[in-house]
């Protein structure tokens, strides 16, 4: 699944591609994704409305349209958004073909197809209930340490993936974000000391910082805009790397399922103390 730092990267590469556009409509071959307005409603009322600025919200896109509405859209699992000229050679998998004014196309490929689309007046309709930004001013320590106190039995990983304790973040990050702070991802949230909370929080910005530098990981379907794949799948330190050795002590890495996911550790760096009973 895309997540913040292949969702940031994706925006970065159609932000200035797309700003200024206008729309012409849209093609869609899977109605289901369109939760918002009814799906033979989408293509008319997008029509004519402007690109004034592509924005991010966790894991979802957001489309500032002239008029005062919004374009939100969600990759879920498998989708990927493609910029194309109307002229080249069709993509697998598209969906949706999002048609501009000047001839290019947005083309939304999705295989599992569990991508979401809504064009609203206001994006927190959509985006309300998300925690807070992992790398603005507002994710503070103390912010953290408030939002994992609130969960004294839930593991703290599951809290991370919660999206409501901080936006954006999904399996793999969070694995990185734990392996870097040396905390077991099933210790309960609320048991993570002042210097591990302080810890954590570190190592959620790092990470995501470093996979955006490296335009994301391309484990699966992931691609960017222009349909090239990232490159921190060679950075990653935990996710993925069961059996591989630790890269700070060497000790192989493990590997559990938490949630019907994998989740990547190492038994020696990753304190297993206050784990629960």
């Amino acid at each position: 699944m895309p997540e913040l730092p292949e969702v940031e990267t994706i925006r970065r590469g159609l932000a200035p591609a797309l700003s200024g556009k206008t729309f012409a409509g849209v093609d869609t071959s899977w109605p289901r994704a369109v939760k918002a307005p009814a799906p033979e409603r989408l293509s008319t009322e997008l029509a004519g409305r402007c690109v004034e600025s592509i924005e991010r919200a966790g894991k979802f896109l957001l489309f500032r349209l002239s008029g005062e509405r919004w374009l939100v859209l969600h990759l879920r699992m498998s989708g990927s958004l493609l910029l194309r000229r109307s002229t080249d050679p069709p993509d697998r998998f598209v969906r949706h073909v999002f048609g501009f004014t000047d001839g290019t196309e947005l083309r939304f490929a999705d295989v599992r197809k569990m991508g979401v689309i809504w064009l609203v007046d206001d994006p927190r309709s959509v985006t309300g209930a998300l925690g807070t930004e992992p790398l603005s001013a507002r994710f503070t320590r103390a912010r953290l340490a408030a939002a994992l106190a609130r969960h004294p039995k839930a593991p703290v990983k599951s809290v991370l993936l919660g999206q409501r304790a901080v936006a954006g973040v999904g399996n793999i990050y969070a694995d990185e974000a734990l392996w870097e702070a040396r905390i077991h991802p099933v210790r309960p949230a609320a048991s993570l000391a002042p210097p591990e909370v302080a810890r954590l929080h570190r190592a959620i910005r790092s990470v995501l910082r470093e996979a955006i530098c490296n335009r994301g990981t391309s484990k699966a379907d992931y691609v960017d805009a222009s349909g090239e794949k990232g490159a921190h799948q060679f950075a990653l330190r935990a996710y993925g790397r069961a059996a591989e050795p630790c890269t700070r002590c060497g000790t192989p890495i493990e590997r559990i399922r938490m949630g019907g996911r994998g989740t990547y550790f190492c038994p020696r760096c990753q304190t297993p103390a206050q784990l629960p009973r």
